[in-house]
This record gives C-alpha cells, structure tokens and sequence, in this order.
C-alpha cells in the first residue's frame, strides 16, 4: 500500500510549500482524500467545487459497480434483473477496459472470478473500477487553475495539476513494507502520475491468480507508477499474480511504467 509521506500541515504551510488542504470522505467501501495545493490563488469556490463534484463522481461509481449494495447496476445484472442494454453506459466502458486489461497482461489480470457457489464465473470488475473511477474523479480536480492535486483511495494514488499551475512540487509516497506495515520501505516522487500497489498484507489473499482461479495466498506486494491509476492498477495486480511473467508483460506493453516487487 501507498501512503503520502509528506510534512505539510492541513490548511497550513512549512518548508517552503504552500498552504495545503485535504478532505476524506469515505466511498467505495473505503476512505479516499484529497489533497490539494495552491489555494492562495486557485478561487475557492472553484476549489471547493471541484472536491464535491470529484466525491460525487466516486459515489455514483458506486453506485454503478459496488459487489456489496443489491441495488448496484452490476449486482442487478448478477441476479438477471438487469439488462446490460438497460444499464449504465459506464458498465460496456468498463467491460471494454476489463477486456483490454486480460489481453495486456497475458491473462494475468481477468474480471471472470469463480462464483463463490461452484457455478459460473461472474463478471466482477472491482480490480479495474477503483482505478478508473479515481482517474475520473480527479478530471474534476485538474479544471481548476493554479491547482496541485492528490487523491488517495485506500493506498492508490493519483496526482496532477490545473491550467497555470506553475512549477510543482512533488507529492512524496510512501511505500509500506508489505511484510512490517508500520515501516516504508521505499518512497516515489509525483507531480503527474500514479502509483498503485497490489499485496496480501491489507486484505489477505483477495487477490485470484485467474490461470488457477484461486487466491494468491503469499506474502509481498507489487507496486507500480505510470502515467494512469486504472493501468497502474492493473499491473499491480498482474505483477502480484506472476512478478516474472508480468514485469516482462509490461516491458513489452507498457514501458511507460515502472514497477518494485517486495
């Protein structure tokens, strides 16, 4: 998991950087905040916006895809109550995603998961969703001038900047070790861009090698940063799965990444 590792007060600042403002709302069935910088100039009311509309992104989000509300769109169509046709455009965007993200990876990285009742796989997209409804929310936050952002949703991170932002200073990430959670094992630098990081040691073995269909139940984590949360989310997952089948999957698909294996 990643965890912003900087020093700057809420609503206050220190060493130079500017004053700092965050908000936490709990959404998807886990905290997500936002950070942002460069409130002297941005206008507030823009500001303030912008953070609202990006909550009420994630929560429609949930709204569409959550595997825990009856009344999602996705769990409507589990029970055959829901056509796809009728449902959210979201849900063929995602599917799409959910295909594409099986062919980068090699099939490392799939969205069928085996019905915990022994019948037929299901469709769960959650591995993909939490990435791409964060980059979606913070398309919110990057209207907004002279604005430095960071949204963090449970670990996974996306940070970028308005229109005349001017010079950014680095949001600084920690890297918890997977296998002592109370230490950092290694920190990354963000101006624009994402990290994401895939374990066992938050959830337990959640994670389902889809070549077997069973949990990957071993200790560690797979961290990876990029140009955009929803892939380097997914490659997370992949390099988890398999490290050396996926870091050489990646190489070959997506060199814009960078990833570290614990």
């Amino acid at each position: 998991m990643a965890r912003d590792a900087g020093q700057d007060p809420v609503d206050g600042a220190t060493a130079g950087r500017p004053p700092r403002r965050v908000w936490v709302e709990q959404v998807m069935g886990l905290p997500i905040s936002i950070h942002v910088r460069g409130t002297e100039r941005a206008p507030v009311n823009e500001v303030e916006t912008a953070v609202a509309q990006a909550f009420s992104h994630l929560r429609r989000v949930d709204s569409v895809f959550s595997a825990w509300r009856d009344d999602s769109d996705l769990m409507r169509l589990r029970r055959g109550e829901l056509a796809e046709p009728d449902a959210h455009p979201w849900v063929g965007e995602v599917r799409a995603l959910c295909r594409e993200a099986e062919h980068r990876t090699g099939g490392l990285f799939s969205a069928m998961l085996p019905a915990p009742d022994g019948g037929p796989d299901v469709w769960d997209p959650t591995g993909l969703v939490k990435g791409w409804a964060v980059e979606g929310a913070a398309r919110h936050l990057a209207l907004v001038p002279h604005l430095s952002f960071c949204v963090n949703a449970g670990g996974d991170i996306v940070a970028g900047a308005g229109r005349d932002a001017g010079e950014l200073q680095a949001w600084r990430i920690g890297i918890e070790d997977p296998r002592d959670r109370s230490l950092v094992a290694a920190t990354v630098e963000l101006t624009v861009g994402a990290v994401a990081t895939s374990g066992s040691a938050a959830r337990g073995a959640h994670i389902v090698d889809p070549r077997a269909g069973t949990p990957v139940d071993r200790a560690g984590s797979a961290t990876v940063t990029g140009p955009s949360l929803l892939w380097a989310d997914v490659w997370a997952t992949a390099l988890f799965v398999d490290p050396e089948r996926g870091r050489a999957a990646l190489e070959a698909a997506d060199p814009a990444y960078r990833c570290l294996v614990l």
